[in-house]
């Protein structure tokens, strides 16, 4: 049997550096080394404090595979953004995210699963409270 790779969204790893137990118990949980978009790199390096908050980003990032862009992926990318911008509120970071993961063939996790109506094979892992 073979492991389905994944590819992260940026709110689980997000979870994660902020110590939320369902997104640790996940990540930590994974026999496979997951996959994160560059985009979602950028996303995490936009939000981050100088410092013990970003020497942990830093950290994790070392654990996962990064995944640039490449053509194959910035031609599907920009035709998911013309076709589920205006029906989905589809963004580009999040255009470029699916078409990552749908080049690699990976599962992508994410809690936004309304972000990404492109894509079938998406796994929300958990759900956070209100």
């Amino acid at each position: 049997m073979t492991l389905n790779q994944i590819l992260v969204d940026t709110d689980v790893l997000v979870d994660y550096l902020r110590d939320h137990p369902l997104a640790a118990n996940y990540l930590e949980g994974l026999v496979v080394i997951p996959h994160v978009s560059v985009l979602t790199v950028a996303e995490l390096f936009a939000g981050v404090r100088d410092g013990k908050e970003r020497r942990s980003l830093e950290i994790l990032l070392e654990t996962l595979q990064i995944v640039p862009l490449n053509g194959e992926i910035a031609e599907l990318g920009g035709l998911w953004l013309r076709d589920y911008s205006k029906s989905h509120g589809v963004g580009l970071a999040d255009a470029l995210i699916a078409a990552t993961a749908k080049s690699k063939d990976c599962t992508l996790v994410t809690l936004n699963t309304k972000h990404f109506p492109m894509l079938t094979n998406i796994l929300s892992p958990y759900q956070k409270s209100s």
